[in-house]
This record gives C-alpha cells, sequence and structure tokens, in this order.
C-alpha cells in the first residue's frame, strides 16, 4: 500500500491495540486462554483479598445492570456475602466470566478482573506482550515530530499498561501521553471521542485514530477525528464500501508526517 499523510492539523494519534499495534492472536491465543485456564485457581487463592473482593462486587454490578436491561446473563447473581459455600460462590462467579467472554463482552467489570490476573502472569514472566515491529521505532518518530500518543483500548488501563510494559521491545510504556478504557465509554459510541478530545485538552479534528475496527472508526468519525483504518493479518475483512471510504494502511511506517520539522 502507497503512503497515507496525516492531516497536517493532527496534534495527537489515538491507537487502538488490538489488530492495530498488536496480533489478535496474541489476545484470541494467549491473553484470554490464560484466563479461562487460571480463573477459578487464582479466585480460589485471592478470594479473602479486597482486590478480589472488588472485583466480584464489580461483577455483581454488572449483572444487576444486564438484569435490569433485559439483557441474557446466568441466573444466579454473584454476591460473596451470601453464600457459606465458598466453592459454590466461586463456580458462579467462573460461570459468568465464561459466559461475558464467550459473548465477546467488554464490560470494565471483566476487563477489571482480567486485568488484574493478566498482572501475574506479565510479572512472573510467563507472558510477554506483542507488539508489531513498526509501532516503535514509528512512535518514536511520531514523537520526535511533536505529536502526543495515546492509546484507546476495551482492555483496562492497567492492562494496556502491563502489555507495554512488558512487552517483546521491552519496557516501552514511556512512548504514551496517557491511556483510556471503557470507563470513558464504549468504542463504538462518539460520546467516548469527544470526551476523549476534551481529556487530552485538543479539538476532535487534531486527532487521528487508529483501530482495524470499522464500527469504532465510524464512531469517531462521527465526533470529528481523522481516522485511518489498520489492515493486519488476522483482523476482520472490510467491505468494499468501507475499503473505499477510509484511508487504509498495513503498517504505521506508511503514514506521512506532512508540514512538520
Amino acid at each position: 500500500m502507497a503512503s497515507v499523510s496525516i492531516p497536517a492539523c493532527t496534534t495527537a494519534l489515538l491507537l487502538d491495540i488490538e489488530g492495530t499495534t498488536t496480533p489478535i492472536t496474541f489476545v484470541k491465543d494467549i491473553l484470554f486462554p490464560y484466563i479461562r485456564d487460571h480463573l477459578e485457581d487464582h479466585l480460589s487463592t485471592h478470594w479473602e483479598e479486597d482486590e478480589c473482593k472488588q472485583d466480584v462486587h464489580l461483577l455483581k454490578k454488572q449483572i444487576e445492570e444486564d438484569m435490569r436491561q433485559n439483557r441474557a446473563c446466568p441466573v444466579h447473581t454473584v454476591d460473596q456475602t451470601v453464600h457459606t459455600d465458598e466453592e459454590k460462590a466461586i463456580r458462579e462467579v467462573v460461570e459468568n466470566v465464561m459466559w461475558q467472554m464467550a459473548a465477546d463482552r467488554k464490560s470494565t467489570a471483566l476487563k477489571q478482573l482480567q486485568g488484574h490476573m493478566w498482572r501475574a502472569a506479565y510479572t512472573s514472566g510467563r507472558i510477554k506482550g506483542e507488539i508489531y515491529p513498526d509501532v516503535v521505532p514509528s512512535v518514536k518518530t511520531w514523537r520526535e515530530r511533536g505529536l502526543k500518543v495515546y492509546i484507546y483500548s476495551s482492555g483496562s488501563v492497567e492492562a494496556q499498561k502491563l502489555l507495554f510494559g512488558y512487552s517483546v521491545e521491552g519496557d516501552v510504556l514511556d512512548l504514551f501521553d496517557g491511556h483510556f478504557d471503557t470507563t470513558i465509554g464504549a468504542k463504538v459510541d462518539s460520546k467516548s471521542y469527544e470526551k476523549i478530545a476534551e481529556r487530552i485538552g485538543c479539538q476532535p479534528e487534531e486527532i487521528t485514530f487508529l483501530t482495524d475496527v470499522s464500527r469504532e472508526a465510524k464512531a469517531a468519525e462521527e465526533a470529528g477525528l481523522n481516522v485511518l483504518l489498520v489492515v493486519r493479518p488476522g483482523n476482520m475483512e472490510l467491505t468494499d464500501e468501507e475499503s473505499a471510504h477510509y484511508n487504509l494502511i498495513t503498517s504505521f511506517s506508511q503514514l506521512q508526517l506532512t508540514g512538520r520539522a
């Protein structure tokens, strides 16, 4: 693919993670299976600790919200204060988490629990965050040219920082000026991008958003951001209409910074 120019008015780049900076296979084949394989052990080991109790409490709140919205969900609620049978309570948490993961839910409750589990895996060296080889040199170049670089992912901010802090490239967290997750809003909601622009302190048109998901691109575009769709191996195939509408890149190295020193 040919090079693509970032609009001259851009002062900040906002990057998705899965399918954009990081292979989808890393998330689907490494991170998610780790949760499925270790969830019950994690809960059993940490059940009485404050952090685990907070995670379970957030899951309970999510279930209550799902029930209010008449969304499908496992029938029983999660509540550590009711069960005297700890094993039964843990099984119910496991069932709910597995259900959310199977449904590809992006709930903050799920992402918080996953982030806490991944922290142990990263810090122990069992997992290293994968990053496409074009990402680090490109981000360094953008920053040298005066651009700010932010991350916006459905994964929790903690999970984002773990991926980049314990990556195959080492600790590259200093490449990013900030992180956003679903606590600011869903990635398919245009208001989320308006809030991010406000938080960053610039106009929406001064932000260029890189993602592999067309629904996210549409929401960002509706908020006034510039958008580039990233085409990587394993990413969801784009329609002809989407391919014609958006500028496409297969590597960050294709981005040209026009009118910058």
